[in-house]
């Protein structure tokens, strides 16, 4: 290629791997010795040592020892290089354990680093001393570990939770107390990242301190559907096990259906168990396996399984006061809750951990949402296809009809492995049921004629059990086995063909599976297997026809009447015969002895005798000893000249009764309990091998963990006071910086004389209220202590302030809060103005629209909106109207898709009522009009027509988030307790700087700071938004200067949903500098609460046109 120009094709794709390596350290690795690294690592110049660490990174990676430069690398930990301080740490964490002397050399950097104003740094630092394993150092790492744990930074936070593994590896046990100490207070972080970090050492250091996760459980469950999706698999494992071993299993739930099921009415519920008339309740509900199942999910498989004798056995129930009901028990409801919307997850480990939950402790009536999360995993990840199929398969053996409507979803692709294969057939064949076998069979015909020969054979295997489960069918599958077996490939050798003897082998087997139910009525079909006997040539398939005949030598009558000639048969080709088929031969030959009648005993006993000596002379040693057994056996059958009627209980004939026990009774079928019956929990590795894996542990014992009555009024006073400072504490700990846009950033709008309704019915009480009333409402204890530890340095020179804090301190913590009256503030809003079209686009004609607080007459959907129109030409206007464009034209796709389904039950409301049309409009004259709007989506423009002078102008009316609601008065009790039910997930918090209380001019009259500060914020929030004002609260133990706790409250519902909607504004800082706001809203609409939350805080910080 290219060879007129020099170039070939290697050519040219080194220069292609030379481009992508320009301006990346790949180069370190083609040579990285080819410079000296020692005198870089004693430069001057932080580049060349940064450059001389790289190639030591690469030397390692590489596989070379490079532990002589040992000594030059620890003296690089005091540079002032954040790159150059990770480069040293990374060669360290590497090296510490070969050279543990000079390792010590660098603790005291570590130390320093520690207190580094830079996060990373700090979080560089402890990682390294944590994986430094010396038990030198084991308590300086412990110590440094704890004071991370406190730490301001999310990331340093997390860093101390992943140590904590690392020091409990070492076997501290002087240490461990303190250390499952600190995994309690990481586990009680208000972060997600943190939590989910601390949920993994939780899990690999105390899985069974169940008391750490009964003080955070329900913030663990609020906090779950924000933590990292590798964490999500640990926390939903640990409140899963903590849910069993406190309230045990759900007496509603499918793990307990075997016991109550018949006085519960699980039979009739939809979807999950079949009517018992039809007669097929063990195929919608296998109550057996259902009990196995959850006592090995307690007990594990090995140790239940070797308390077992058989599949028949069935557990004892289990003891009431070992179960709860969901309906009784708020933790087992709110788990329930916050894993539902993890079944959806991106996550394929978090969708099984998910499901297993709902699987293990959901009613039996809601077990079936589990299944379209898993078939769309099934569908969607391929790499995952096997995992899932494996943990499928578990919950189609014990309930078959929860995935028997979507049995198209198993059907074979021609791209998948073939363990799933197998495992689909296996699916395929456990939720067949009569309407749909038909749809299946039509698959198998296809999969047999797969080139993959053992495909086919495990296909013709599935065959088998799909008529074995169905009775209604086996006539249809017998004829096409049948079919199979006569085929004329099977005529030749197919030893030497890959895979058709395995086809011929389950062909046979799936015949005799489906034989097995009703022998008699399948007398036929046994007879033409015995004449297909002289064509399969299969050692397997011979031996499984020949050992039918001694099985059924006495059923029916034909068969007793070809029972001498197929014996003379089998003696003849005895031979020829492989061991396993002459193991069979002798076997049936004593069978048919047995049970032959009195005209041909003489005939059978003489082909027996032929067949007994060619066994006695043959060269497998294993037919010997079993001819020489059988002799001895039928020594009595082989001395008599007619087979006896009745045998006397004596001591010659002791021979007799042991040989009819032995070949004369009907063996009860073989079922591989140990093999297939092994379930570990859903979503772990045990599920997928069948056998315990390193660290697999079953579920606790039912309600195995006792807590004391104190405890659990101290725990639910802990959830409580972390659920009311959930927001302060929050925020303190990680700066949130986030920058919102708003389409009326760019808006124009000046200030009318309109004033809001909406506070008008409280002014008169507000004027008799006193400026200042006391509160009740205590204040969070983590929020003043944040408050006073500020300064990083306070917080990294000082210890923990829990421990120096004297009784006094505490009890100014619970200080209590004033509530602030501002009286009449309705009068002074003044409604933001947009303009909806400006003289120049409009010819001289500007209209400006300003949304009100009023309440729509029409409809609760509407909203009220007061349209100016204003005519700055020189010629009159005529006939001017507004109209809905969206009422004649069809919406485009785009706005159609955000609507969606949520206004379907409102399409009989009008978007628009029409407004009264304006005749005339002089120049210079202006007019207002009150027109009614209900918008499709609250981000979306309602498209209007401007009709005025016989033109027609498009406009667009954008909504405003704040007047999409109404206000929703209530008490501040109301207001805590509707708060706390909205936490985690519906909780939304954003920061955002206030400014306007410094430009009122009031403050420089003497008027109370506090109180202006309260009016501005006020002001500002409703002349943007229609809401209540619930309650204005201040700390008593604020500075006069300080306004940090000042607190403000507002209540309103969603106009479409009536769903409430909470705000609350924390202020943060100094009367006369730049208020630092927090808003946190409280919403089960995420996207609007979230939408409104970036447009509160965006006009917060847009600076006012007037003083108030």
């Amino acid at each position: 290629m290219f060879n007129q120009f020099g170039s070939t094709a290697e050519t040219l794709s080194k220069a292609s791997a030379a481009v992508l390596r320009i301006g990346t350290d790949a180069h370190l690795y083609d040579d990285p010795e080819d410079v000296n690294i020692a005198p870089l690592l004693d430069s001057k110049f932080e580049s060349e040592k940064c450059e001389a660490l790289k190639r030591l990174l690469a030397l390692i990676a590489q596989g070379f020892d490079v532990s002589n430069f040992f000594p030059q690398v620890v003296k690089n930990v005091a540079s002032q290089s954040s790159e150059v301080k990770k480069l040293v740490y990374l060669y360290l964490l590497h090296y510490a354990e070969k050279r543990p002397n000079e390792a010590l050399l660098s603790i005291n950097y570590f130390q320093k680093d520690l207190g580094d104003p830079n996060p990373l740094v700090r979080a560089w630092a402890l990682r390294t001393m944590a994986g430094i394993r010396l038990h030198v150092i084991a308590p300086l790492a412990l110590s440094a570990v704890g004071k991370c744990a406190r730490d301001p930074a999310v990331y340093v936070r997390k860093c101390a939770a992943n140590a904590l593994p690392k020091l409990h590896d070492l076997r501290l046990e002087e240490h461990a107390p303190a250390i499952e100490e600190l995994v309690g207070i990481l586990l009680n972080d208000h972060s997600p990242g943190v939590v989910g970090a601390a949920a993994a050492a939780f899990t690999s250091i105390c899985p069974n301190n169940f008391s750490l996760i009964g003080k955070n459980y329900k913030k663990l469950c609020q906090i779950l559907p924000d933590v990292e999706e590798w964490g999500q698999i640990l926390l939903i494992g640990t409140l899963l096990r903590y849910v069993v071993a406190r309230h045990g299993l759900v007496r509603e739930s499918l793990m307990l259906s075997l016991h109550g099921l018949e006085s519960n009415g699980f039979y009739e519920k939809d979807g999950l168990v079949g009517d018992k008339k039809d007669g097929d309740k063990s195929d919608s509900f296998d109550a057996n396996l259902v009990s196995l199942v959850s006592k090995c999910y307690i007990e594990g498989p090995d140790e239940y399984l070797s308390l077992s004798n058989g599949v028949d056995t069935v557990a004892a129930s289990f003891d009431s006061k070992e179960t709860t009901s969901v309906g009784d028990n708020e933790d087992v409801k709110i788990l329930l809750q916050c894993t539902s919307p993890l079944l959806w997850s991106n996550n394929s480990a978090v969708v099984l951990a998910a499901a297993g939950v709902q699987w293990i402790m959901a009613p039996l009536e809601d077990v079936k949402k589990i299944v379209k999360p898993l078939l769309f995993l099934l569908r969607s990840s391929t790499a995952s296809k096997y995992v899932v199929l494996c943990n499928i398969l578990v919950f189609a053996k014990a309930v078959p009809s929860l995935f028997a409507p979507h049995f198209e979803d198993f059907f074979i692709c021609s791209s998948d492995a073939y363990q799933v294969k197998a495992h689909k057939l296996e699916m395929l064949s456990l939720i067949a049921t009569t309407s749909s076998i038909s749809s299946i069979l039509r698959e198998f015909e296809d999969y047999i004629k797969d080139p993959d020969r053992r495909f086919a054979a495990d296909t013709v295997a599935a065959i088998g059990l799909c008529a074995k489960r169905l009775p209604e069918i086996p006539t249809a599958c017998l004829n096409g086995l049948l079919a199979l077996v006569r085929q004329e490939s099977f005529a030749g050798d197919l030893e030497l063909v890959d895979g058709e003897a395995g086809v011929l082998v389950q062909a046979v087997m799936s015949i005799q599976t489906i034989i097995e139910r009703d022998p008699l009525s399948h007398e036929k079909v046994i007879v033409q297997l015995f004449r297909c006997l002289d064509s399969v040539k299969v050692a397997a398939a011979r031996a499984t026809i020949i050992w039918m005949v001694g099985v059924y030598c006495s059923l029916g009558h034909i068969i007793p009447r070809m029972l001498t000639t197929i014996t003379k048969y089998l003696a003849w080709s005895f031979k020829s015969e492989a061991s396993e088929t002459k193991l069979q031969i002798l076997n049936t030959a004593a069978k048919v002895l047995i049970s032959a009648e009195v005209e041909d005993f003489q005939m059978l006993k003489k082909i027996v005798l032929y067949v007994l000596e060619l066994g006695e002379c043959d060269l497998n040693y294993d037919v010997r000893d079993r001819t020489r057994f059988l002799k001895k056996m039928l020594s009595y059958k082989l001395a008599c000249h007619e087979p006896t009627e009745d045998s006397v209980a004596s001591q010659e004939n002791i021979a007799e009764h042991v040989v009819e026990y032995v070949f004369g009774r009907k063996l009860k079928p073989f079922s591989p309990l140990n093999l297939h019956n092994r379930f570990y929990l859903p979503g772990s590795l045990s599920q997928i091998v069948l056998h315990a894996a390193p660290g697999y542990e079953p579920l606790p014992k039912p309600c195995s963990f006792v807590v004391e009555e104190h405890d659990q009024l101290s725990d639910s006073g802990r959830q409580r006071e972390a659920m009311s400072g959930l927001n302060g504490s929050q925020e303190s700990s990680e700066t949130v910086d986030e920058d919102g846009s708003s389409e009326y950033d760019s808006e124009s709008y000046n200030g009318s004389d309109f004033s809001s309704d909406g506070d008008e019915r409280n002014d008169a009480n507000d004027a008799a209220d006193p400026l200042i009333q006391f509160s009740d409402i205590a204040v969070s204890t983590d929020q003043e202590e944040l408050r006073s530890k500020r300064a990083l340095d306070l917080w990294l020179d000082e210890e923990s302030s829990t421990s120096n804090q004297t009784p006094s301190a505490l009890d100014r913590n619970q200080s209590s809060y004033a509530k602030i009256s501002i009286g009449d503030i309705g009068s002074r809003v003044k409604p933001k103005s947009y303009t909806l079209l400006d003289p120049g686009n409009g010819n001289g004609v500007k209209i400006d629209y300003t949304f009100l607080s009023e309440v729509s007459t029409v409809s609760p959907l509407h909203v009220c909106v007061e349209v100016l129109f204003q005519n700055s030409s020189t010629e009159p206007i005529v006939e001017v109207s507004l109209e809905d464009e969206e009422a004649m034209n069809v919406s485009d796709s785009a706005e159609q898709t955000l609507v969606g389904k949520a206004n379907a039950s409102y399409n009989n409301v009008p978007t628009l009522i029409p407004m009264e049309e304006l005749s005339c409009l002089e120049p210079g004259q202006s007019a207002k009009r009150l027109i009614q709007v209900r918008f499709h989506h609250h981000l979306l423009p309602m498209r209007l027509s401007l009709h005025y002078n016989g033109k027609k102008v498009p406009v667009k009316l954008r909504p405003d988030l704040g007047y999409l609601v109404k206000p929703f008065s209530i008490t501040i009790e109301e207001f805590l307790s509707t708060e706390s039910r909205l936490p985690g997930m519906f909780e939304y918090t954003r920061r955002c700087t206030f400014t306007d209380h410094i430009k009122d001019t009031r403050m420089e009259n003497g008027k109370d700071k506090f109180l202006t500060i309260c009016e501005s914020i006020t002001l500002k929030v409703l002349s943007n938004s229609n809401l209540h004002l619930v309650s204005v609260d201040l700390p008593v133990a604020s500075t006069l200067e300080d306004a940090t706790g000042l607190r403000l409250r507002f209540s309103s519902k969603i106009l479409s949903s009536e769903i409430p909607l909470l705000i609350t504004i924390t202020v943060q800082g100094k009367c006369t500098e730049d208020l630092n706001l927090t808003v946190k809203i409280n919403c089960e609409e995420t996207v609007f609460g979230l939408n409104l939350l970036n447009r509160i805080a965006n006009f917060m910080v847009e600076t006012s046109s007037s003083a108030i």
